[in-house]
């Protein structure tokens, strides 16, 4: 569509009145909303204490939807990839706290988050695009860690070991007045790997200090994660060694209830060894940097009607042995209308330009729209647009296997969504959407023989058609079971005898099968069952069970993962770890009153 088309509809408002509802998700929209009230598909992952012992990472909660791809290239989030609805790990954004995690130098490094698990409050999940409130990457969907100023005085201390060669240690402390708060966190994990040249260590520590003033909130966030590890398989058959290190600092300022100001600053460094016993032979040093600042305003037009508007600036830069030296800027402006009659209608409009080069900018429109056809029952449907810049890696890359292209274009694409949202009044929820995804100039690596070398090209164009379904239902005050399923074709005949390295490698089925459930003596019990059907190859499933003791000081819980110990590859040719067990305790050391 054009753009005077677009800018036209930004025009069309509505106006109605009902009482305010509790404020819970944050994610694809200008200001917090209750769930219920959000015209996009947004998921919401709670990381509390209770879920905190009955996970490992990150990746374990991602790892319930089924619409979320978690391809890993090693157990314990070593090297994710993440995919939303069937996009490439470039089309996905991760944020932590609104702030941009997603790597310059590749996607293959934006889930390196720098905060313990034990930090978290909630992760957010939006599936479909979200350029016009993120920017670019935010093709297929946008991944929003969220962390929480504390609340009460603690100190804990957690320990675990397992087989693999596997040993954890946590620690969080925080300490809470009545204008501040302060934590601290830290987190170490190590293996000897289940194979060779598998092992890792992860590291990672943070402050968060959060001061209430006249002003208003002020919050600052200051982490540091660093990952060595052996890459056996992971980009092709080498003895590979890989650290990456992450540097993460963000202050954020609220200025009354309308207005907030933000910076943020992201070093990563990435040191690959082709050979790890022959170093010499080939090795990549890259570092880098990116800097983000915004501000952003919400206007009252009415009492159900408001305007959000906002600016907002990036710079990045890398400096390689292999990529040379580049660095780029974009700036960004936006500006949103959103009328919300709650369970009657709600609508909104938005659009954000970035510019970027010496001249270039991309256009990212939304309209979202949602109608209640009872106070059970919502319709809701959106179109966007979203675009991804290319990475330096897909412009600069070069090794034996690889080859990047200084002429690639940005992608683009247009997603399409109509979903059905019924609940019960919290015993059964049910959702249900279809969606569609139109890409242009979308980016891969290709090859026309598996002799030939991978090369980063654009395809002219690209659809991705879904379906996903969810029941959540709690069968008892103590027993929950959740089912999701998503279903996924894409344009193959656009491959034309082309092989594809990442694009081709989405799931056609991926179902999810969860229980949780209070259990006797203070138990706390999950299991999880998740099936793929991975497009050309045959389907797996993986069984998990997780259980612990949450009641009292001292927490002790025990982590079974691939209980059938199937054998799979969520990337092709990269081994993933069979039965794995994992036991530890947790203990409150220190907790001072709620």
């Amino acid at each position: 569509m054009s753009r005077i088309y677009w800018l036209l509809i930004l025009t069309a408002a509505a106006a109605g009145q009902t009482p305010r509802k509790e404020v819970v998700v944050v994610t694809g929209t200008y200001e917090p909303i209750p769930l219920e009230e959000a015209d996009r598909s947004v998921r919401q992952l709670m990381v509390n204490e209770e879920q905190r012992l009955v996970s490992n990472t990150l990746v374990d909660l991602l790892n319930l939807d089924s619409s979320v791809d978690l391809r890993q290239r090693g157990q314990n989030n070593m090297q994710t990839d993440v995919s939303i609805r069937g996009g490439t790990f470039g089309q996905t954004l991760v944020l932590l706290n609104g702030m941009r995690l997603n790597d310059v130098q590749s996607g293959h490094h934006s889930m390196d988050v720098p905060v313990p698990l034990e930090t978290m409050e909630r992760i957010e999940v939006l599936k479909g695009s979200g350029s016009t409130h993120y920017g670019s990457d935010a093709i297929g969907g946008v991944v929003h860690f969220i962390t929480k100023p504390p609340e009460i005085a603690e100190f804990r201390l957690r320990g675990a070991l397992g087989n693999f060669g596997v040993n954890q240690e946590r620690a969080v402390a925080t300490m809470v007045r009545s204008m501040w708060s302060q934590q601290f966190a830290f987190s170490r994990d190590f293996s000897t790997g289940f194979i060779p040249n598998r092992d890792y260590r992860n590291m990672s520590v943070s402050s968060s200090t959060s001061l209430r003033t006249a002003l208003g909130n002020t919050s600052i966030l200051l982490a540091l994660s660093d990952k060595p590890f052996g890459a056996e398989q992971f980009y092709g058959n080498f003895n590979s060694w890989e650290r990456t290190k992450t540097w993460f600092a963000s202050g954020t300022q609220s200025i009354g209830e309308r207005t907030n100001i933000g910076f943020a600053f992201r070093r990563h460094t990435d040191l690959f060894v082709l050979y790890r016993d022959r170093p010499q032979v080939f090795t990549n040093r890259h570092a880098a940097e990116s800097y983000q600042a915004n501000f952003r305003r919400t206007e009252p037009l009415g009492q159900n009607v408001k305007l959000h508007w906002g600016v907002e600036g990036l710079h990045d830069s890398i400096e390689s042995n292999n990529l040379g030296s580049h660095s780029r800027g974009r700036g960004a402006g936006y500006a949103a209308l959103d009328v919300r009659a709650l369970q009657r209608f709600s609508f909104s409009v938005g659009a954000r330009e970035e510019v970027y080069g010496s001249a270039e900018s991309q256009f990212s429109p939304t309209v979202a729209g949602g109608f209640w056809i009872s106070p059970q029952l919502k319709l809701r449907a959106s179109i966007s647009r979203a675009f991804r810049l290319p990475t330096f890696t897909d412009l600069y890359y070069h090794d034996p296997a690889n080859v990047g292209s200084p002429d690639l274009k940005p992608e683009s694409a247009t997603s399409y969504e109509f979903g059905l949202d019924w609940n019960s009044g919290g015993r059964f929820k049910v959702d249900a959407a279809v969606f569609q995804r139109r890409e242009k100039n979308g980016i891969d690596y290709v090859r026309r023989s598996p002799t030939d070398i991978w090369r980063a090209t654009n395809f002219q164009s690209l659809q991705f058609t879904g379906v996903e379904a969810a029941l959540h239902a709690r069968l008892r005050r103590t027993h929950l079971v959740d089912f999701r399923y998503t279903w996924l074709h894409g344009a193959q005949d656009q491959l034309d005898g082309i092989m594809s390295k990442y694009s081709f490698n989405y799931p056609r089925h991926l179902g999810i099968a969860g229980w949780q459930s209070v259990l006797p003596a203070g138990l706390l019990g999950r299991v999880k069952v998740g099936a793929v059907q991975r497009f050309g190859r045959d389907p797996y499933a993986v069984v998990d069970a997780y259980v612990a003791r949450a009641k009292g000081r001292i927490h002790p819980f025990l982590q079974l993962t691939n209980l059938t110990d199937a054998s799979y590859q969520e990337i092709f040719g990269v081994a993933m770890p069979g039965f794995g067990i994992v036991g530890g305790v947790e203990i409150l050391v220190f907790q001072g009153k709620k």
